[in-house]
């Protein structure tokens, strides 16, 4: 089995690619590209089982009925108050609730922090894999799943202090990871890994991924499935780091 992930930018220039192939006897990383575009991506996606990206696939329902509703002037069909506890609402999916319930940190809004023109670009690249004939479904059940490494990080219980903006605390991390999965092979990627946050999100994207093609990730509960197609689902990994060695 071939799984990937991708860490998502705006730009190819924030943008990294890992390729993890798995045995019996373990895992290791064969590929793992930087500045990486969407046509890199399209091309990769029908070599694995799985491909995890990490961004949001979609906006909050609550955010994309009042965005229509106050273009069209429809100001009471929204039950507008302009207060907090209705922003949140908009702020938040209902796959942020969640991860919000399972690990006690709130996801980046998609429809008001920094991620909106890396999800304009994600909208862009799941309809170039859908029409690659990859199978997309928001919610993770086709050939791609939306992925969090931060929150998979800290659900594995690695301590994940400042490993986004400091190389010393990636390189403290990658050890733990390696002392806690020694059947996972960086291949010679580690330096890599260490020197960039997008290569390192990109290799724990793959792993989440992995996750997910086993079915031991987190899925929207039925009532919420619907949901979850237009909104995404981020499938956060159930069980620690060992069980990515199981296959079913």
């Amino acid at each position: 089995m071939l799984t990937a992930g991708v860490d998502l930018a705006a730009e190819s220039a924030g943008t990294a690619l890992a390729i993890v192939e798995w045995s019996y006897a373990g895992a290791a990383l064969r590929e793992l590209h930087l500045g990486v575009e969407d046509a890199q991506i399209v091309q990769a996606a029908p070599r694995v089982t799985k491909l995890g990206i990490d961004c949001a696939f979609g906006r909050p329902d609550e955010f994309v009925n009042f965005v229509s509703a106050h273009a069209a002037g429809e100001r009471e069909s929204t039950g507008v108050d302009g207060g907090k506890a209705w922003r949140r609402t908009l702020a938040y999916r209902a796959t942020d609730r969640d991860i919000r319930e399972r690990t006690g940190r709130w996801p980046l809004s998609v429809s008001t922090d920094r991620l909106g023109l890396t999800a304009m670009r994600c909208a862009g690249l799941l309809a170039r894999l859908d029409d690659s004939g990859v199978t997309v479904d928001r919610a993770g059940e086709g050939d791609v799943v939306e992925v969090y490494p931060g929150a998979t990080l800290r659900q594995w219980g690695f301590a994940m202090t400042a490993y986004r903006t400091q190389s010393e605390s990636r390189a403290r991390l990658l050890e733990e990871i390696e002392a806690a999965a020694p059947w996972l092979d960086m291949a010679g990627y580690g330096d890599a890994m260490v020197a960039s946050a997008d290569a390192f999100d990109a290799v724990i994207a793959a792993l989440a991924a992995r996750s997910s093609a086993t079915g031991r990730s987190t899925q929207p509960p039925p009532e919420l499935r619907g949901r979850a197609r237009r909104e995404g689902w981020i499938a956060l990994p159930i069980g620690e780091i060992d069980l990515l060695r199981v296959d079913h």
